[in-house]
């Protein structure tokens, strides 16, 4: 904790500074104030006309076109610091790079792309017209219900690793979790396996100090801090790698809403009991969560030249059960694809869609999609945290409460504690398990991945999961919904200040 305060003191005096510098530039042009607020009121105007006209997320560009117009100078110099800042970021222009160059190593065969096509499988088609991902059959998916049942199978398949581990989390905390896979981890690199680890810096701040992985470094195994923090980086430290993933020698991959950290897998949970899930695969489908890995990883160290070393070629068939298809999500790219994917199970639920979301803090679109659905008769369930981790960002959620309540939208409470699983769910034909909060960060601002699901047998133990976490919950009351003036005046601001959060 010492070491957090320490480097968060660090970044906060980097941006007093930046701060200081633009009001004594302020101040210099004071004389000439006048002329300059009506130069910057124009640009201002002009700014928020050009983002009026190019929006496809109204919802997300608000607050800012607000700013703007309220505070010409400041919300001008602000847009214009945040495109540059973008810009200039060096490793965001790598990872924009990788992207393309293993864009040649995910080629879908036209075999399967002519059978989704016949079946009229428009979700999946969406994915793959609109990403590289590649979708497969031949696929063996495991779903867990909680982290203590994920935990056991991870460690026992990180054992059979004979030549590489590929791990990829926002949080990496020490603990009971962490030593145990330490300790494979030691193991495995001291006998040769390529052992990398990926974590978010942010995300672990609080847990590890910056000489963390030189500390792995000595077992020989290999460490990177995402999206590293320092003062003067700009907006980019606000894309976190939000990722949860783990391969094994490109024969099973592990996923899902499950960090590396002692609550996960419920020892000492602040929250009550911890629910949240993960999923293993074994299959073809693999080869997406790796490449998505290999772009991350090599936009920050130029490591591979060839990554089809890194392919296992699965000869034999598992098991063709239905449709598989990882798929990643980043900020910046013209499809909002997290968010698109589970607008696309919303539109096509016919009898029922069942969502568990630690966070319920969504766009117009959402609430919207939502609630057309629900008038159109499908029966929409939604349950989050009984016990949530943040008071304010529960504020939020809560302010979503009576639109979607009064639109037929159910939204169920686990009273036992926090639900950090994302699922979405619906008749019994298709799902999503992955990373992907329903709120600003996941679906504008993140590095996220999911695995999207059609046809497997594995969704009817996704559905037993809900209706078994159903029977733990309250559904919202008269006193979640009807609230007072000035609580709703605070809801309405925060709700404002949604996509900043």
């Amino acid at each position: 904790m010492l070491n957090a305060i320490k480097r968060a003191l660090i970044v906060f005096i980097g941006i007093a500074l930046q701060l200081a510098f633009a009001i004594s530039i302020r101040l210099f042009f004071y004389e000439h104030l006048g002329i300059i607020t009506i130069f910057y009121s124009v640009v201002s105007v002009l700014i928020v006309l050009g983002i009026l006209k190019d929006s496809i997320r109204l919802s997300n560009d608000l607050p800012l076109i607000i700013l703007i117009l309220l505070f010409p100078i400041l919300g001008t110099i602000l847009f214009i610091t945040l495109g540059r800042s973008y810009k200039k970021s060096k490793l965001l222009k790598n990872i924009f790079s990788y992207e393309d160059k293993y864009e040649k190593y995910l080629k879908q065969d036209s075999k399967t792309i002519e059978e989704i096509n016949s079946k009229q499988l428009d979700n999946i088609k969406y994915i793959t017209n609109r990403t590289n991902y590649t979708v497969s059959s031949n696929n063996q998916v495991t779903y867990y219900k909680f982290g203590e049942e994920f935990y056991p199978e991870l460690l026992k398949e990180l054992k059979k690793a004979e030549k590489f581990i590929f791990m990829e989390y926002f949080i990496l905390n020490k603990g009971t979790m962490w030593s145990g896979i330490l300790d494979v981890l030691k193991e495995k690199a001291a006998n040769g396996v390529d052992v990398r680890i990926m974590y978010d810096d942010m995300g672990s701040i609080a847990m590890l100090s910056t000489k963390y992985p030189k500390e792995l470094a000595k077992y020989g195994i290999k460490c990177i801090p995402f999206n590293k923090i320092t003062p003067f980086k700009g907006i980019f430290m606000n894309n976190r790698d939000h990722r949860k993933m783990t391969i094994i020698d490109g024969k099973v991959a592990f996923s899902g809403g499950v960090n590396i950290s002692d609550e996960y897998i419920n020892i000492n949970s602040p929250f009550g009991i911890w629910k949240d899930n993960g999923i293993k695969i074994v299959g073809d489908s693999i080869w997406n969560l790796t490449v998505l890995f290999l772009t991350l990883w090599n936009a920050n160290t130029n490591e591979d030249k060839d990554i089809n070393k890194f392919k296992y070629d699965f000869k034999e068939k598992i098991k063709k059960d239905g449709y598989v298809i990882p798929y990643g999500v980043a900020p910046l790219h013209k499809d909002l694809i997290g968010e698109d994917v589970y607008i696309n199970m919303i539109n096509s639920a016919k009898d029922y869609l069942y969502i568990m979301t630690p966070y319920l803090i969504i766009d117009t679109d959402m609430v919207n999609t939502l609630c057309r659905a629900a008038k159109r008769g499908v029966d929409v369930r939604i349950i989050i945290p009984g016990i949530p981790d943040k008071k304010i960002v529960y504020t939020q959620t809560k302010s979503f409460f009576k639109i979607l309540h009064d639109n037929g939208v159910k939204i169920y409470k686990y009273m036992k504690g926090f639900v950090h699983a994302k699922v979405f769910l619906s008749d019994d034909i298709r799902s999503v398990v992955g990373t992907i909060n329903m709120d600003y960060r996941s679906l504008y601002l993140h590095f996220e991945n999911g695995i999207y699901m059609e046809n497997n047998y594995e969704i009817s133990n996704v559905k037993k999961d809900f209706v078994e976490t159903l029977k733990e919950c309250e559904g919202i009351s008269g006193k979640d919904i009807n609230i007072g003036f000035f609580k709703n005046i605070w809801q309405a601001v925060l709700r404002l200040l949604a996509p900043l959060f």
